[in-house]
């Protein structure tokens, strides 16, 4: 839809702002449209790697094993595990890889088992490394895709909400950002697949349940159930005739993620330990994890399955029994181990999650940030209590020599606690940025942990080699149409800049004719509220296609261009212009 000629009183409005249009323009552009750069990669110089690390990445050898007759898993493709069962008539594929493209690449993988069409897709939960390559394996709407019926909207909460945040976290996390000699594994795949060029799409469920789910698909048995663990949403699939259980992401040869450093909601570990009991009492004579290889006899799966859950359990409760004795998360975290017979099994080596991790998470989801201390209910703000290190050293000079005697002696954490004062006090001091990026450089490379090692990596590149993280993937049309028109208003509500409409009340209406839908942003002194309806009086009306918007909003469409013509445009170009430029959110390294 063209937007309406300028004429008459808005054509003087244009040239009197005309500097202030081209002004906004440039700022909405370049964060709008940042992600466009192709991104550079982080280099190190002789890193040296863990040996058990490295022998882990063995987990990860790209192949599609049988597991029995009719079941087959691709490992090694991406992040994630897809597995493939054959039907009479038809195949499932349970998750999906995390891109378009290895879901492909799968997919001419398991075309090589069988020609056999398939009929139905299972997700096991909402990550995106396991359901962002469906549309590789959904040929049409005959298909059923299976899920929990709250995958959905967390796929949407995710996307939306917390995109930009979770992204820029992941990929420190994933390491996706760092040259290939510097990633030996990612802990449960060889590392993520995405990329900056991906194609990312979910197909919607359209067959979901609550507690659990029993049918013949192609002539096999299958029971989902909903096991809440690494997420709410998680199931597992059983099919009690092949006796072959699919654990999603509830157990892979690695310690759990009770928590991850790329940020999530609370992970209950108490169900997590509930789930894998259910799991235990069927007696699954091969366990297909959607990560790591799968695992064949009754009971060495038992035995793995009881220590996987008895190590959680461990963290859980050992944990509680600290809190309850006044312990605070730092103490705790520092002081539970896990005891000798469970720390040897190799399906609790640190490769993914920490137990010190697990301790903080479990405190924080019981008694929130507050860890009992005074001294912490009113902190003193970071730059105030840099201001009071420096003074106590004796001056940031002093605290500096402190910094370099530290990284003299390899006292590698000390230097980031004294850097972390500095670099606030003074950004640009050369020295101390460069004795960070050291510090971080050699903490890094000590990692077994590769979540822990590539956050340290990637933080050091983009403190000493300007390394910019920006969107990775790009979203299929059929994607964005699927999602719910609200999550991208709340996404917007998100990131308005409170500072900028701190003495302002405005009401913008949205039109989507296509999808018969209309919103409204109320903008009222520093909050915006979202309707979903056309309230009046408006000071601006768009009418615009609703793909239109989603893309433009998911950096899909140049926003300048989008604005100028394929908008329809009441109340001022300009005023609309400026509104959005509300909406721009800007990250503080």
């Amino acid at each position: 839809m063209a937007g309406k000629p300028l004429k008459g009183l808005d054509v003087m409005k244009e040239n009197r702002v005309g500097r202030t249009i081209f002004l906004l323009s440039l700022l909405f552009l370049s964060i709008l449209c940042a992600c466009d750069k192709t991104p550079q990669k982080a280099h190190f110089e002789n890193l040296s790697t863990v040996p058990g690390l490295e022998a882990h990445t063995k987990e990860f050898d790209q192949q599609v094993i049988r597991v029995t007759d009719g079941v087959h898993v691709a490992v090694g493709f991406g992040l994630a595990n897809s597995i493939l069962i054959e039907g009479d008539d038809g195949a499932i594929v349970v998750d999906t890889m995390g891109t378009f493209e290895a879901g492909q690449a799968v997919r001419r993988a398991f075309a090589e088992i069988t020609d056999k069409p398939i009929r139905a897709v299972i997700y096991t939960h909402n990550h995106a490394d396991h359901v962002f390559g469906s549309e590789a394996f959904v040929d049409g709407p005959d298909i059923a895709v299976f899920a929990h019926e709250t995958t959905g909207p967390m796929i949407d909460r995710v996307v939306g909400v917390l995109r930009p945040v979770l992204t820029q976290r992941s990929m420190r996390m994933f390491g996706n950002f760092l040259e290939d000699s510097s990633i030996v594994n990612a802990g449960i795949g060889r590392r993520l697949e995405l990329a900056t060029d991906s194609t990312v799409g979910v197909v919607r469920p359209n067959h979901t349940f609550s507690d659990s789910w029993k049918g013949r698909i192609a002539g096999i048995e299958v029971q989902l159930v909903h096991a809440p663990g690494e997420t709410d949403d998680q199931i597992f699939v059983w099919l009690p005739e092949k006796r072959v259980l699919l654990p999603g992401d509830n157990i892979y040869k690695t310690f759990p993620n009770l928590y991850t450093i790329r940020g999530t909601a609370h992970r209950d570990v108490r169900r997590w330990v509930e789930s894998i009991d259910k799991m235990r009492a069927l007696r699954p004579a091969h366990l297909v994890p959607s990560h790591t290889r799968p695992v064949s006899g009754e009971q060495a799966i038992y035995n793995t399955l009881t220590d996987y859950r008895d190590a959680i359990a461990y963290v859980h409760d050992q944990t509680v029994r600290g809190m309850n004795m006044g312990k605070t998360p730092d103490e705790l975290a520092a002081s539970i181990k896990l005891p000798p017979h469970l720390a040897a099994s190799p399906f609790l080596t640190e490769y993914y999650g920490t137990v010190a991790w697990s301790v903080r998470a479990i405190f924080n989801g019981y008694l929130g940030w507050f860890d009992g201390n005074p001294t912490h209910l009113d902190a003193l703000p970071p730059m105030e209590k840099a201001e009071h290190m420096a003074a106590l050293a004796g001056g940031k000079g002093a605290m500096l020599t402190a910094a370099r005697q530290a990284a003299e002696s390899g006292d590698h954490q000390w230097v980031l606690e004294l850097t972390d004062c500095l670099l606030r006090l003074e950004p640009d001091n050369a020295e101390a940025r460069n004795l960070r990026v050291a510090a971080l450089t050699s903490l890094g490379q000590a990692q077994a942990n590769p979540n822990a090692r590539h956050y340290y990596l990637t933080r050091a590149a983009e403190l000493g080699q300007q390394l910019h993280i920006g969107q990775m993937g790009r979203p299929t049309e059929q994607m964005l149409s699927g999602m719910p028109m609200g999550r991208f208003f709340d996404a917007m509500a998100v990131n308005l800049d409170a500072e900028k409409c701190a003495d302002m009340e405005r009401t913008v209406g949205f039109i989507f004719p296509d999808t018969d839908e209309a919103y409204s942003v109320l903008v009222r002194r520093g909050v915006a509220e979202i309707r979903p309806e056309l309230v009046s009086p408006r000071d601006i009306t768009v009418t615009v296609p609703s793909l239109v918007w989603k893309q433009m909003l998911a950096k899909e469409r140049n926003p300048l261009a989008t604005i100028a013509t394929e908008c329809d445009i009441e109340g001022g170009r300009v005023r609309f212009l400026s509104f959005m430029a509300m909406f721009a959110p800007e990250f503080e390294e």
